[in-house]
């Protein structure tokens, strides 16, 4: 496979992974938009405490065998049927446990309707188990168009059905069967989208093998994850379903947007890297490009959704989530750091370097554990702010394998981010001042954002930013080959 060829599958993937993302969560965040005006904080924050626990669990199914997958280069039927095997029995353990723990944890959260949630919510564990080799499948392959059908498949129906349960006034279970009904379907179309079938073939010296690489991903994960969720435990065991709601909803909006648009390119950039692995100099140029290709995107983005959280949040969810508003500004500034946190993990990890990935994980965390406890006494806010604080050491943390690794210093990285960040930073202080010339809020936020648009697209093409070209060059070489193909 010549470069040419590598190149044009790498940014064919992109692009159907990117229209993945971006289809299901776009349809996920109307969704979240007309149930948000139909709920109360009090019901989000309640599923919110579900999806905790059942995140924690999936860990355990969808993380470490996966990656193993698809970063062992010879990786066969016998690995991808033991790996589906041993993650059914697995999800069948954790179901059990989930199960008998459902009185224990509704009792401790004083919320007696989180027992039958979680039961009903937990059976998405098997469809994870499921679907987690397919999607391993597809990544291994870069065939994500099959994912796009399946997920924007599933999310329009499973919307539907969301909504209409939450008119007919069902509350919290039209959460609960938007969830259920998504993962179900999803698993359904990939059966019919994606070759692959388990067979009867299980290999303990495999799982072995897989294990030697996936155990330190697996325990990584689980770390990130429980950190991730600590802070939202403490919030609703301490204040209130409510404030966990209004923190659940200020983090979504910027983590739909950069989990869309930086997790796509990682999607690709894992396998993409793997195949790579022997050749440092290749690995480094992939790295660098995908730092600066999704910062040049990330930036002005969670910039200007900063700048303009009040009318957005006062427009789209109402006026009773405004106390959503610092968090969702706290969240934007964390999440705007995220393209450098995975391109760097991904680099080690591609390398096969899980051993690395663990140890940064449980530094980071332990640093995160000392922040929160800090924070804790100061209010959920203060909490908020804690993450983006560990947030911002976690980019100096995670970029320093990689000065050895891959030679790819500090100094680069940051000379590499360093544009698209100060041309942000100019575009969301015109935007934010906007809003004291008087227009009404709806008006304000329209002109905002076409101004935000208008300012960051015309310096980055008036200052000549190496990625804004890239970008614009890619695009037209991309058009010309469909052309060619076409004719």
């Amino acid at each position: 496979m010549n470069s040419e060829l590598t190149k044009a599958k790498v940014i064919s993937s992109l692009i159907w992974k990117l229209l993945e993302r971006g289809g299901t969560q776009g349809i996920q965040f109307i969704v979240t938009i007309v149930l948000a005006r139909l709920l109360l904080p009090e019901e989000f924050g309640l599923i919110v405490l579900v999806t905790i626990f059942i995140t924690i669990a999936g860990v355990f199914i969808q993380s470490g065998f996966n990656t193993a997958l698809i970063q062992k280069k010879n990786s066969d039927e016998v690995d991808f049927s033991s790996v589906f095997f041993l993650s059914l029995f697995v999800a069948s353990l954790l179901y059990i446990g989930l199960f008998f723990m459902a009185p224990i944890i509704a009792t401790f959260f004083e919320e007696p309707q989180l027992k039958t949630v979680l039961r009903y919510q937990s059976l998405t564990l098997f469809f994870g188990a499921f679907n987690s080799i397919q999607i391993a499948v597809v990544s291994k392959n870069l065939e994500f168009k099959k994912l796009f059908i399946s997920s924007l498949g599933a999310m329009i129906i499973s919307a539907t059905a969301g909504i209409m349960m939450a008119y007919a006034g069902f509350g919290v279970w039209s959460l609960v069967v938007q969830h259920l009904s998504n993962q179900l379907l999803v698993t359904i179309i990939l059966w019919f989208t994606v070759k692959w079938r388990p067979t009867l073939l299980f290999s303990f010296a495999r799982i072995k093998t897989l294990f030697a690489f996936g155990w330190k991903v697996l325990v990584s994960s689980l770390l990130d994850t429980l950190y991730i969720n600590l802070t939202s435990l403490f919030i609703g065991k301490m204040y209130s379903s409510a404030t966990l709601g209004f923190y659940n909803r200020g983090e979504q909006f910027p983590k739909l947007i950069v989990s869309n648009i930086n997790g796509s390119i990682q999607s690709v950039m894992f396998p993409t890297l793997s195949s790579h692995q022997d050749n440092i100099k290749r690995v480094k140029d992939i790295v660098r490009r995908s730092i600066v290709t999704s910062s040049f995107i990330v930036f002005p983005v969670m910039v200007g959704m900063a700048a303009v959280a009040e009318p957005l949040v006062n427009i789209v969810l109402t006026e009773k989530w405004l106390p959503a508003v610092p968090f969702l500004q706290i969240f934007c500034a964390s999440y705007a750091l995220w393209p450098i946190h995975t391109a760097n993990l991904q680099a080690i990890n591609a390398l096969g370097r899980s051993d690395i990935f663990l140890k940064l994980e449980i530094f980071k965390k332990l640093l995160g554990l000392v922040v929160i406890a800090i924070s804790i006494p100061f209010g959920a806010y203060a909490m908020a702010f804690g993450v983006f604080v560990v947030s911002i050491i976690s980019t100096f943390i995670n970029a320093y394998p990689n000065l050895k690794l891959i030679d790819y210093r500090y100094r680069e990285q940051w000379k590499d981010i360093i544009p698209s960040l100060i041309l942000s930073i100019i575009m969301g202080m015109v935007v934010y001042s906007i809003q004291w010339i008087g227009m009404t809020e709806a008006l304000t936020l329209i002109v905002q954002i076409i101004v935000g648009i208008v300012i960051y697209i015309g310096l980055a093409k008036a200052l000549r930013l190496e990625c804004y070209t890239y970008l614009i060059t890619t695009g037209k070489e991309m058009l010309k080959n469909k052309k060619r193909k076409a004719g």
